[in-house]
């Protein structure tokens, strides 16, 4: 007797494997930021390699992504990302430039992959498929921070050779495409018309100079007002969470024989652990909207969010309010639940509020608030690491200054 999958359960899955398979390499690259660059390099330079990219495709995939068909992006996708990490797990050490530009490669098709996939939504059953991705996206910060965490941590395993095997994941983009993605449940004709909006025709049928300044003058149009509704909060809360991540949390460390010796030998493992309880955070948020909790007030996300900021910045600085590693790991879980609960919850409001006919547009554009937010929050960690760890080495707290284990 032979099993019957439901279609929408193959909706949720499929968008569930493209948020985890998309988000993965970005998750596993930042968790592997300290033994990249090593413990004297600002790990904001890692970041803004992994995000910069995506920042770029997102900002300007709006006036032209609608001429590339789907089959062609995820044939893309998996050629960026698998061969960015190829680059960055068989460059020698010493080449630091070579690995930087995998991690390009690997962003570029990271943000690429998020405009698609969010787009694509709009062709199935909105809860299932957007549901479903930003569930995927939030296992991926769990998964990859999990994997990377318990295959160097704990089983020992070579970084390059741990990066190595990720290189691996994104064919998996090919078989969730072509053997479990249902067809789009959308009438023909409007399939058709994927270059048209609110009734008029989206993509200019020529080239002239005065075309395509209809056509980007259009694009702002439609652009602008997407932006204090939904991109102004979500772009704060990820300046605020990316700040603590890279900026703040690499100097948040305490001495190694108070902790547990199974799961932190070194200093960069508290790092480590500090990513994957901060992704533990934003899988259980980024999931909360496939059991019907909804958060309308984006802005209050962010100012609990840049609450975080404050006191873990007061941490680094003052070594208090705690005076153990627990309740820090305990508010740094709390800092993933708000990313998360951000990103999902903007998403549904803009599937919520926005025309029919202006909503894959619509999702390709907030897209880009998130890779901004990182963006700002890697300008401001190039310095302000540097900055918190040098506090802290006149103290006589030299850790974060020690180690790196490619």
């Amino acid at each position: 007797m032979s099993l019957i999958v439901p279609e929408s359960t193959k909706i949720f899955t499929s968008f569930f494997l493209f948020g985890l398979l998309n988000n993965i390499l970005y998750v596993v690259i930042l968790s592997a930021a300290i033994d990249l660059v090593g413990a004297a390099t600002p790990k904001a330079v890692v970041l803004l390699a992994d995000v910069v990219p995506a920042f770029i495709f997102k900002l300007t995939a709006p006036f032209f992504i609608h001429t590339i068909s789907y089959v062609s992006r995820i044939w893309s996708l998996v050629a960026l990302s698998s061969l960015g990490m190829l680059l960055i797990s068989l460059t020698p050490e010493s080449s630091i430039g070579v690995k930087v530009f995998g991690i390009v490669l690997a962003s570029f098709s990271s943000g690429f992959g998020e405009v698609s996939f969010l787009q694509l939504t709009h062709y199935y059953n909105e809860e299932m498929s957007l549901g479903g991705f930003a569930s995927g996206t939030g296992g991926a910060g769990l998964f990859g921070s999990f994997l990377f965490m318990f295959m160097t941590n704990i089983l020992g395993i070579k970084v390059w050779l741990v990066l190595l095997l990720f290189a691996l994941v994104p064919l998996g983009f090919l078989a969730t495409f072509y053997l479990l993605l249902p067809s789009p449940g959308l009438m023909e004709t409007e399939l058709e018309s994927l270059d048209r909006i609110d009734g008029e025709l989206y993509e200019p049928k020529t080239y002239s100079l005065e075309s395509l300044k209809l056509h980007v003058s259009k694009t702002i149009t439609l652009i602008t007002p997407l932006v204090l509704p939904y991109m102004l909060p979500l772009s704060s809360v990820y300046v605020s969470e990316y700040v603590i991540n890279q900026g703040i949390s690499p100097t948040l460390l305490f001495p190694l024989d108070d902790l547990p010796h199974w799961l932190f030998s070194t200093y960069r493992d508290i790092y480590v652990v500090y990513g994957f309880l901060y992704q533990l955070g934003v899988f259980i948020s980024r999931s909360s909207m496939n059991f019907g909790i909804r958060i309308k007030q984006l802005y209050a996300l962010s100012l609990l969010q840049f609450a975080n900021v404050v006191i873990t910045l007061y941490q680094s600085v003052y070594d208090a309010p705690f005076s153990s590693i627990w309740p820090l790991m305990g508010l740094i879980f709390y800092e993933g639940l708000l990313g998360g609960f951000s990103y999902v919850n903007t998403f549904m409001s803009v599937s919520e509020d926005i025309p029919k006919t202006e909503r894959e547009f619509s999702m390709g554009c907030v897209s880009i608030s998130d890779s901004l937010g990182i963006v700002l929050a890697g300008c401001i960690n190039w310095w302000l690491e540097t900055k918190l760890c040098g506090l802290q080495v006149q103290r006589g707290r030299d850790w974060c200054s020690k180690g790196s284990s490619f």
